[in-house]
């Protein structure tokens, strides 16, 4: 008879390695395409992937589940991973940007303040580590294109 601890190591699930990344998932979009044999389905996942020490990056995955569409996403944003500086828990100045339809605006914000910020300006400054800003969107109400705007902006900065 075998001794009980390796019985119970048979059962056991293996344990998924822990990231340092934090990953939010900003939008899912599904997509379909008129083929000759009927709709083709597909979706896209865009994921914000972020370290909160002052390491951000977004992913767009496309697949034909919603599940690996997550996963490619969150593959792509760890590869395409810039460095924001931070200063005392903001940026160290402010910024305008025009990236296609939309114009970020971003500007530090006091010590306390917390994150005013719009979803898709939130999401991408909340996991590159940035404690207190201000931000405003101005033109394009499409999520993607304002968190691109968003990132382009943070890669702009210097210390």
């Amino acid at each position: 008879m075998a001794p009980n601890n390796q019985q119970n190591k048979r059962f056991e699930r293996p344990e998924k390695p822990v990231s340092e990344f934090s990953d939010k998932v900003v939008q899912i979009k599904r997509v379909s395409k008129k083929t000759k044999g009927g709709n083709q389905i597909h979706f896209t996942a865009l994921v914000v992937s972020g370290d909160k020490k002052s390491r951000v990056g977004v992913g767009l995955g496309k697949a034909k589940s919603v599940a690996e569409a997550i996963q490619k996403g969150i593959k792509k944003a760890q590869k395409s991973m810039i460095n924001v500086p931070i200063i005392n828990g903001t940026i160290p100045g402010s910024l305008q940007l025009k990236f296609k339809g939309a114009i970020v605006l971003i500007r530090p914000g006091k010590q306390g303040s917390g994150l005013i910020a719009g979803g898709p300006v939130r999401s991408v400054v909340e996991l590159a580590g940035i404690k207190d800003v201000v931000s405003k969107i101005i033109g394009s109400k499409n999520k993607s294109i304002n968190v691109w705007a968003t990132l382009k902006a943070l890669s702009m900065l210097k210390k």
